[in-house]
């Protein structure tokens, strides 16, 4: 029996009381609405909302707001999320491209969102 199983069925907590460092799961919840930014500690905006691949049961990719105020001049980022890394002193993502890369990039519209085919998202970050 594994340790989430043998918790399951248990109820105790067998790893002490901090089972999560150094930070190995992060919930949904969690990861939903915090900042990204980039090597430089430019602002590059918040993760929106996350995308699950039903069949491997893996996260695909994360929509990241970027810009805008009051919700006008806002843009919508597919990216994938293999491509951000975690700073858990800072309690937020990285995303290693400049800032002006977003800026000038279309982004998408909220009710069209983008494909999440992995041909497909290789060949737009094929540049990444």
């Amino acid at each position: 029996m594994n340790t989430f199983q043998n918790e399951n069925v248990t109820g105790v907590n067998n790893e002490g009381a901090h089972p999560n460092l150094p930070l190995r799961f992060l919930t949904a919840s969690s990861i939903i609405g915090d900042k990204v930014h980039n090597e430089k500690g430019e602002h590059m905006g918040k993760i929106e909302d996350i995308m699950i691949d039903i069949i491997t049961g893996k996260i695909e990719y994360v929509v990241i707001e970027f810009g805008g105020f009051l919700t006008i001049g806002e843009k919508y980022f597919a990216i994938p999320f293999n491509l951000l890394k975690v700073d858990p002193v800072k309690k937020a993502f990285m995303f290693d491209q400049p800032r002006e890369m977003l800026e000038k990039a279309p982004g998408f519209d909220l009710n069209h969102w983008p494909e999440t085919n992995l041909h497909a998202e290789e060949s737009y970050w094929s540049f990444v």
